[in-house]
Parts: structure tokens; sequence; C-alpha cells
């Protein structure tokens, strides 16, 4: 029996060789009352049995137990591990007695064999062992750096994400925190990595020059925490005196958050330092706004105060860059906040010749229609115009309209004009409806103000608007310039046309009391007079209501309608906010919520001419009747500005009948949509007939008509937002400036003559 039991303890112990000879295992110390000690330091002992070596822990909770810490066959591997495992496993069994368990037991020593250059320190933050920081073999190596990495304790704790260690490395045993490991890394850039800001919080306690330390890829915290895009921690390392003013391998941080497209990063740097804004890089003297790659990114930078058209050592505005790089958002951004199309950098070139030398025509279109010059040379004398003939497959049509674009800006004598309000005739604009195609109705005025070389506003004595038309005709009253407000309908799309509709008023009523004042009555401007529509909904019929800026003449017939009920009275010009008569004009169905009683003008009047015709007839006719006939000026001119006309398509059905099988009923559901698109359209339409009749009317009385409204080449939607779409919707319409040029200037002429 004794055979087959020392036969059976042979056989556990070749199969524990064989299997993991590091295996942890409780064993109780009277098994080895027989063996050979071989050494002895402190609770760690080796044996020697018959077919293995032996290393044990005596357990300091239980000494009758032990735990077995590994079991191998080689002398020579186990006096080295033994030595090892007496040397470092003290301090943990001295230190935390009761702590002790097979598993901890066996991932020290697995630490320790995994690990055999490392610290005391390191072993015990691996272990997440905080308390054993208090023995003194441990504390005496609390900043020693492991060979590997060079990573101290408190570099593995950060790495390791491991706050409590962290605090008591911190807070309890005085590390350093401006050791580096072989990346030159401070416990810094670990914690930057990290999304705890409780690491930099109590980091922040001790004042370090780690956390400005360059490492060697070129990059302090701050650097990381932009690259990353780790606001909260961004914000903590400038609550613990990080530099916004060290130079990385990307720039500064700001340059670095503006690269990676980290907006939230940015925006703490701003806050923290405002001078960032136009810090310029080392390499190429570029401003944060250089760096930009997004149009989100440049809003920020402007909203904070950028310069535009800075120019960097390397002789580019943010918009050359932009341009070169083809990011057509970007660019867009830019002009639409006021950049310099014409700005001259390297070699004299403009952000056009850098467009045509790329053919890139989205860009090519917008930086023209934003007033870039085709004939400005550069250095070379090349102009871009000369450029587009050699690169540009489309350069026949970008020539065409820079010949007009110089043509008009040349304008006429303004001196030809005898001054506003002192002219033998009025002149009258009239401005249609069509939502952010208003964008159509600001580059025509724009061309008749370049060949006029006066502001509309001095060209008009009375100006009517219907929905968008209405808006730019209270701007226009209002002293605005046409390049502002074109500016301004690109930045109020992105406000107001957000989600799905119909809209939230709340932005576009908080755009109109921005740009109108709050406060700001109807009859605080008078001069040109000003009529806006709107349709009162209140009642059936609906009505049309003009917003006006005099008071209105008096009735000259009875009422339309006999009414069944008494309707609440509209307010007078002396009552009503203009920022409120810009919003009722342009409350259009489906779009917006009605604005009180009032909808959008379009559906009685979407081209308000002959309305505003009708409006300054009965204006006139009142004066007589009370003896001011010496106050009555006769029209001299007519001009009607459209937003655009769609291209004509064809329509299969409007056939609405009762179906009797499915196919019929999807021919009816088609049927009535189309109908309905088609009612909607003809009820709104402001050419067509409206013109002729408008046309006819002028006519009549021998009154100059002109009618200008450009031919799209497709439909472009009323709360349209791709600047792409917008650019060659205003591309056709300098196209259809180049083609009516002639006509323009002789409605300028008689503009200035009347």
């Amino acid at each position: 029996m004794q055979f087959f039991g020392r036969l059976v303890e042979s056989l556990n112990t070749v199969t524990n060789l064989f299997a993991n000879p590091y295996r942890v295992r409780e064993v109780p110390l009277s098994e080895y009352v027989s063996r050979s000690r071989v050494v002895e330091d402190g609770r760690i002992m080796l044996y020697r049995t018959a077919q293995s070596w032996d290393c044990l822990l005596i357990n300091p909770k239980t000494p009758q137990n032990a735990f077995r810490l590994f079991q191998v066959s080689s002398e020579v591997e186990a006096k080295t591990m033994f030595v090892q495992f007496a040397t470092k496993i003290r301090p943990f069994y001295e230190i935390s007695p009761d702590s002790l368990k097979v598993d901890t037991v066996q991932q020290l020593t697995d630490c320790l064999r995994s690990h055999p250059n490392w610290s005391l320190a390191h072993v015990a933050v691996e272990m997440s062992m905080k308390e054993s920081f208090r023995h003194n073999h441990i504390m005496c190596c609390i900043n020693d750096t492991e060979s590997e990495e060079g990573m101290t304790p408190l570099h593995l704790a950060c790495k390791k994400d491991d706050i409590d260690c962290i605090r008591e490395l911190v807070d309890g045993c005085g590390v350093r925190l401006d050791i580096a490991d072989k990346n030159g890394e401070t416990v810094f850039h670990y914690a930057a990595r990290q999304s705890n800001c409780q690491m930099i919080e109590l980091f922040s306690k001790h004042c370090s020059v780690g956390v400005n330390h360059l490492s060697n890829s070129g990059e302090t915290a701050l650097h990381i925490a932009c690259r990353l895009g780790k606001t909260d921690v961004a914000k903590s390392l400038l609550h613990c005196q990080a530099s916004c003013n060290i130079v990385g391998s990307n720039g500064y941080p700001i340059h670095t958050a503006m690269k990676f497209v980290q907006a939230g990063c940015a925006e703490a740097i701003l806050e923290a330092d405002p001078s960032q804004i136009s810090t310029e890089d080392a390499h190429y003297g570029g401003t944060p706004l250089h760096w930009a790659k997004k149009p989100d990114m440049i809003r920020l930078l402007i909203n904070h105060g950028c310069a535009l058209n800075y120019l960097s050592k390397t002789g580019e505005t943010p918009l050359h860059i932009m341009v070169k790089r083809g990011r057509f958002e970007c660019a867009m951004v830019l002009l639409v906040h006021g950049a310099d199309t014409n700005a001259k950098g390297e070699s004299g070139n403009t952000p056009l010749h850098l467009a045509m030398k790329l053919d890139n025509l989205d860009l090519i279109k917008a930086l023209i229609v934003f007033g870039s010059d085709v004939k400005l040379p550069n250095d070379f004398g090349e102009t871009p115009g000369l450029i587009a003939a050699r690169h540009s497959k489309g350069f026949e049509d970008i020539l065409g309209i820079a010949t007009v674009i110089g043509s008009l800006s040349k304008g006429l004598d303004a001196a030809d004009g005898d001054g506003y309000g002192h002219r033998r005739f009025d002149r009258l604009l009239c401005l249609d409806g069509g939502g952010i195609r208003g964008l159509v109705l600001i580059q025509l005025l724009i061309a008749i103000e370049q060949v006029a070389g006066q502001p509309v506003r001095e060209l008009f004595d009375w100006i009517s608007g219907t929905s968008t038309g209405g808006i730019l005709a209270l701007a226009i009253v209002h002293g605005k310039s046409m390049q502002y407000l074109r500016c301004l309908y690109f930045q109020m799309k992105d406000e107001v046309f957000k989600g799905s509709r119909p809209f939230s008023s709340v932005p576009l009523e908080e755009f109109l009391k921005k740009e109108f004042g709050e406060n700001t009555k109807m009859t605080d401007v008078t001069k040109p007079k000003v009529m806006v529509t709107g349709t009162l909904a209140d009642r059936h019929p609906g009505e049309l209501h003009l917003f006006r800026n005099y008071n209105p003449p008096e009735p000259l017939h009875d009422p339309p309608y006999m009414r069944t009920a008494e309707f609440q009275a509209v307010t007078q010009p002396k009552d009503q906010l203009v920022w409120r008569a810009a919003r009722c004009s342009g409350a259009a169905p489906t779009y917006f919520r009605p604005m009180g009683r009032f909808l959008d003008g379009g559906l009685l009047a979407n081209n308000p001419t002959l309305d505003a015709l009708t409006e300054i007839h009965e204006y006139n006719q009142n004066l007589r009747r009370k003896g001011r006939e010496n106050q009555v000026k006769k029209l001299g001119i007519v001009v009607s500005l459209g937003t655009g006309k769609p291209p004509q398509v064809p329509v299969t059905s409007v056939d609405v009948f009762r179906p009797s099988n499915p196919w019929e009923l999807a021919k009816t559901v088609f049927g009535a949509r189309e109908l309905g698109k088609m009612v909607v359209d003809c009820c709104t339409d402001a050419d067509g007939r409206a013109v002729d009749r408008a046309r006819a009317w002028c006519e009549m009385v021998d009154i100059p008509y002109f009618r200008l409204n450009s031919q799209l080449k497709m439909d472009v939607m009323l709360d349209e937002i791709d600047d792409a779409i917008l650019i060659n919707m205003l591309w056709d319409t300098q196209i259809y400036i180049h083609q009516e040029r002639e006509r323009i200037q002789q409605l300028v002429q008689l503009l200035l003559s009347a």
C-alpha cells in the first residue's frame, strides 16, 4: 500500500510538471515534514522532493497551510525563481497578510515572472495593492523606471486608469510628476489618453513642469488631448497650467485641434486664451483658420473673431488653402463671411487662379459669383481667364461671365442722376417670393447696383416684396448692402432650415429680430416707401394685407365681401414691428407656422407688382382728394424681379377618380399628388400671366416695365441648403445677367434719368 501511495504521489507530481508548474495551490504544510528543506527566507521555503523542487509561502493567516508557488524539475530554475520570489513577495505578505488568497498569490507570481525587471512599486500598482505602498522596500523604489518602456509606477497606474493607486501615490508617497518614459512622455501624457479627469485634478495639487513636457514625438499632454478630442481632459490640463504656447509636431495645441477636427478642444483653448485665435504655426506661419478642415471648425473660429484674410508665411490666406485642398464647403463658409476673393498670395495668385489650375468648377463658380476678378493678373501676368483657357473645360462660359462682370462693375456715371428726392418720376421695385431663391433677387440687384454705381435704396422710391422678397425689401429700406445680404442668406439657411418641415419658427424670428431690431417700428424709416404683402387668414376668403412704412390710403370702394362676423382691426404702421412684418410675409404654409393670423403673402400675391401698382394709384388718388395734388408723382419705371424660373417638366396625369382596382388606386393617388402640386404652383406662380398682366397695365399707362427673372437649369426648393446647388443657381443667374446686360444698362439709364 505504501508503494501505491508513493506511486500516486509521483504521478500527481509528474502531471503538475507537465500541466503548469507555476500554478499556485494551497497545500497542508504537513505534507513536507519528511521533505528536505533546501533554503528558507522569511515565510518562503524551497523543498526538494524525489521528482521536483517545490517553493512554498507559508500562509500568514493559517500557518499550518502554505501556498505552493511552483513545482519544477530544474534545480537551476527553482533556485533562480526562489531568489526572485523571496526578495519581492516579502513586502506584500508583511504589509497585507489578510489579503493573500490563492488567486492573489497566483496573480502576484505571474506578474513577477512576466516582468522580472519591474520594481516592487510597479508590481504593487499592477496588483492594485495600494496599501503596500507604505512598506519601506516599496517606498524606496516609488520613482524607479522599468527597463522596457521606462515607465514609473505612476505611469503604470495612469495606463491602467487606476485612480485609487494614483491617489495613494500622489497624496501619500510624494511621487515625481516630471519623469519621462523612453518615449519622453510624463504621467500627464498618459493621463491625457484617458477619459478620467480625476487623474489630472490629482496632479494639479502639485506644481510640475511635467505638464508641459514635450515628448519625443513632439507632443505635450495638451497636444494629445486635442488630437484625441478629449475636451474635458483638455479643460483639466488648462486648469492645471498647461501651456497653449508650446510648439509641437502639429503646431500649437490649437493647430492640433483644428487638424484633427476637435471643436470642443479648440473651444476650450480659446476660452482659456483668446489670443490663440491668431497664433501662427512655426513652419508655415498659418493661423488656426488655415488649419481648419471642416465648415463647423471655421464657423467656430469666425465666432471668436479670427482674421479671415490673414496671409501666412507661404503667402496664402485661408481661402487660398481651402481652394488648393478642394474644400468647397469650407471655402463657402469663408466666402459668406466676407473673405476677400481677390486677395493675392504666393506669386500674386488669387484663389481664383488656383481654382482655375485645378479646374474645380464648383469653386470657380462660387468665387466668381462672390466677386472674384477674372482679369486680375498674377506676378507672371497670367489672369484667371487665361488659365481657364488652358485648363478649364467650361472656360467659354467662365470668360463670358467674366466679361459681363467686368463691364457691369464699371457702371454708369453716378452724376447722371439728380439725387434722391428730386426726381420727376417715382420708381417702383417689386420683389417676388421664393424662399432661399431670394439669392437670385440679390444677385440681380447687385448687377443693377454695379451698373448704376449707387445702392438700390437710392434708386427707387417705392419697394414692394412678398415673403423672401418682403424680407429683402425691408432690409434694403434699412440700408443693408446687397453683398451683406447675400452672405446673410447663406448663413441664415443653415440656422433656419433645420430638421423637417414645418421648421421651428424660433430661429427665423431670432434672425429677424437680430437684423431689424426687436423694437424697430415700420415708420422708423420712411424713405423709400415700402409695402410688404401678407395674407389675413382669420377669415374666409383670406384677404391681402400690406405692411407699410406710411399711412395707408383711405379705401376708395366698399369692402369686397359681406361680413358675417366682426374681425379684429389691423394695427397701424406706427405700431407695427419690422421683424413681425417680415415674419408674417414669410409664413409659408408647411414651411413655417402662421404668425398669429397671418400667412405668407405669396398665397395671394407671390408677384406683388399689380398689387403695388394698385396701392400707388390709390395712394395718389387719396392725395388728390385731400387737395395735395402737388405731392403726386407719376410712376416713371417699374422693375419686377423674380426668384428664378424652374424648367418645365411633363406631367403624366392629373386625373382624380374613384378607383375600381389597386392599379387605378395607384393612378388616382399619383394624379391627386400631381394635381395638388399644380394647383399650388398655379396659385403662387409669379411668372406667366401675372407678368403679362403687369406688363399690359404698364404699357396702357405708358410706364416702362422691366421684368428680370433668370431661367434655372433645375428646380431649386424653397428650403434648399446645399451650397453647390445654390451656387449653380446663382451661376445660372450670372449667365442670365450676361445675356441681358444691354437691357440692364437700359433699365439703369432710365432709373438714373427718371
